[in-house]
């Protein structure tokens, strides 16, 4: 059990659901041991998939993320939408019960009708340039649209600075991809607070929301449990 550390769900009181897996590989990225087995992140350690994945039923995971009696289960990753066929059932038993669900995802993967029927809220986080990949594979046209047609989606860019204020403004214009939240990239709670400084005036100034990272605050670079 912990807090929603990002995004318009802001210190809510949670239960998180990581995935393995991922379609990207951004330098930054602060789950590593969800996908990367060669050391291609920054952190240039190559994680064993063999210790870092276990397959669980899903009626196991529905009966643990309820032992915690929290209103808000986040699934995480890795890339849950390549995931979510297995997914459907859990969401479902959840949604059920009157629980939230929300799914982080990088926005190169369209959510299924059924999905979206369940109302789950997609927090959508297009990738920019300095994450690394190159735009073919960060930014899929149809899978964007598709997810800013979903009410409730919200769109989180990650950012170093307001020159990255720019690439975000494009892409809002391209795809649609709104409301704007804007989180500053960083592993310490120093670096955060820093580029949560630099881009304050300027993100307020463009009609767009700011959200920090509340896990590094509290927690620094602490991996959960």
């Amino acid at each position: 059990m912990t807090v929603q550390g990002e995004g318009p769900s802001l210190g809510r009181r949670c239960a998180f659901l990581r995935l393995g897996g991922c379609n990207l590989s951004c330098r930054w990225c602060d789950t590593p041991y969800t996908w990367d087995w060669t050391g291609r992140s920054d952190t240039g350690v190559a994680h064993d998939p063999g210790k870092e994945l276990r397959a669980v039923p899903w009626r196991e995971v529905y009966e643990e993320l309820r032992a915690f009696a929290v209103p808000l289960v986040v699934v995480s990753g890795g890339e849950p939408l390549n995931q979510q066929k297995r997914l459907l059932p859990l969401v479902r038993a959840l949604r059920a019960d009157g629980c939230l669900v929300e799914i982080e995802t990088n926005g190169t993967v369209a959510p299924s009708a059924e999905l979206i029927r369940l109302g789950v809220r997609f927090n959508v986080s297009p990738k920019l340039a300095h994450a690394g990949d190159p735009a073919t594979r960060r930014l899929v046209p149809d899978a964007l649209r598709a997810l800013a047609e979903v009410p409730g989606t919200a769109f989180k860019f990650v950012c170093r600075g307001t020159a990255d204020l720019d690439e975000v403004a494009e892409i809002e214009r391209r795809y649609g991809t709104s409301p704007v939240w804007i989180m500053p990239e960083g592993r310490t709670a120093d670096d955060v607070e820093r580029r949560l400084s630099a881009l304050g005036d300027e993100t307020v100034a463009r009609g767009w929301n700011l959200t920090t990272r509340l896990h590094v605050a509290v927690w620094g670079d602490r991996r959960g449990v």
